[in-house]
């Protein structure tokens, strides 16, 4: 007879608020929104900040900002979809980045592992959209998978003239991008993939990072942190990679989620600064 799988650990509760910096809210299903929103809020998630990735969703990813009001977004093409990019595609992302709950020009980037869309349409739609971001004073959320080379050439030629800079999300490229970004001010995105055995590069790098420049996200739908990997992933399990980092960054999980509190404001809401919670973060 087999025995019966033990159950998986409670979402733990800590006193530090989390802010979500990166999820597909769009991408659950409708139906379930509401429990995912109720749950995450139960667990100490703040606010949720939800991305665009393409023309289809940049009008869904407003509105659900708009109808929730834990929910923020941002407005951008993701390189999977850069032969959609268009002059009228990018009007709207800046017409979208004039609503105040819309955060930053993103999910912009490149992506070769894929090539979804050619290499060279990436890079050159990658530069317009810095440029808008440039343009309106907006940081971005910038993807990058098997392109540390070109990634860091393009930001070599707009990092300095990003007031705000932004985050390279769900990092998984090489500790010479991560140094070069992290020098340049930029922060770094962890998400689910820090828990996973194999993923011993991505906790070089959060090892490596200061605290001062670390933001949690999940990536939702994907991605799910263990204990709960296999299934659906929420904003709800942000507890469980607070404290893999925590433990990769050998300090307490509340100092850790003081830091990427800190930071989440700093970056996306520099005009609403958040309440202290234990005084021990600085800088």
């Amino acid at each position: 007879m087999s025995r019966k799988k033990s159950s998986r650990p409670p979402i733990p509760r800590f006193n530090t608020p989390i802010v979500e910096t990166h999820c597909h809210l769009d991408y659950l299903p409708p139906e379930e929104l509401g429990q995912t929103l109720a749950l995450s809020a139960e667990v100490g998630i703040e606010r949720i900040i939800t991305i665009a990735v393409s023309p289809g969703n940049l009008d869904t990813v407003l509105a659900l900002a708009q109808d929730h009001s834990q929910v923020w977004g941002t407005q951008g093409i993701h390189p999977h979809e850069a032969e959609t990019y268009t002059t009228g595609v990018a009007a709207r992302i800046v017409s979208g980045l004039a609503d105040q709950r819309m955060l930053a020009v993103g999910e912009i980037g490149l992506d070769y592992h894929y090539d979804h869309s050619s290499r060279a349409v990436q890079r050159t739609v990658f530069e317009q959209q810095l440029q808008i971001a440039v343009d309106h004073g907006h940081p971005v959320v910038i993807h990058t998978r098997d392109a540390d080379a070109d990634t860091r050439a393009i930001l070599e030629n707009f990092s300095g003239k990003l007031t705000r800079k932004g985050v390279i999300h769900s990092f998984t490229s090489g500790m010479e991008l991560a140094e070069y970004c992290l020098g340049e001010g930029f922060y770094l995105g962890f998400n689910g993939i820090a828990t996973f055995n194999n993923a011993h590069q991505v906790r070089a790098v959060i090892e490596a990072a200061p605290l001062q420049q670390i933001l949690l996200e999940t990536d939702t739908p994907y991605l799910t942190p263990v204990p709960y990997r296999g299934k659906p992933n929420g904003p709800f399990y942000l507890p469980f990679i607070g404290q893999c980092l925590a433990r990769v960054k050998n300090c307490d999980t509340e100092t850790l989620l003081e830091h990427a509190y800190q930071n989440s404001y700093r970056l996306f809401f520099p005009d609403n600064p958040p309440r202290q919670i234990g005084g021990n973060v600085t800088g």
